[in-house]
């Protein structure tokens, strides 16, 4: 009778085990810090006013939709863009988190933004307001990165 009873307790454990998916649970998402390190990031490389510094934070397969312009899809042509952008300015982007969700390797977030552009030929400011979505992906390494980042002026419409 014992040697029924050993080999009892561990066919129910194996059992029991088997009824949970025998996964170990996920770990909790600390969307905050993930909100911080992609969000807090992204605009830090923006302010850099460094084109290099901006492409370490894209994803390869990268698309802009600035306003009034055609989207500028994968890195070579956000390279370019960039390029020409802080060649003719110095730029500081303020950027206000409205909203941040994180499903996976996926994160979107809605924000709103200050941008103040700094003609370097003129010495020129021009200031616009405005709003945007950003669409992150987490890399192999880790890292959140830059998929998509759309966004539109609050000005009117010329």
């Amino acid at each position: 009778m014992k040697m029924k009873a050993l080999y009892t307790i561990p066919a129910l454990l194996l059992l029991v085990s088997g009824c949970s998916g025998g996964e170990t649970p996920a770990a909790p998402v600390d969307i905050k810090a993930i909100e911080a390190a992609a969000h807090d990031g992204y605009v830090a490389a923006i302010n850099s006013n460094n084109v290099d510094t901006l492409m370490e934070g894209l994803t390869d397969d990268v698309v802009l939709q600035a306003p009034g312009a055609p989207e500028i899809i994968g890195k070579a042509a956000v390279r370019e863009w960039v390029g020409g952008y802080f060649g003719a300015y110095e730029t500081k982007w303020e950027k206000t988190s409205l909203g941040f969700t994180v499903t996976g390797d996926l994160a979107v977030e809605r924000y709103t933004y200050k941008a103040t552009d700094t003609d370097k030929k003129t010495g020129a400011v021009t200031t616009d307001i405005g709003k945007g979505i950003n669409v992150f992906r987490r890399g192999t390494d880790g890292k959140w990165r830059v998929a998509i980042d759309g966004w539109s002026s609050d000005k009117p419409a010329s």
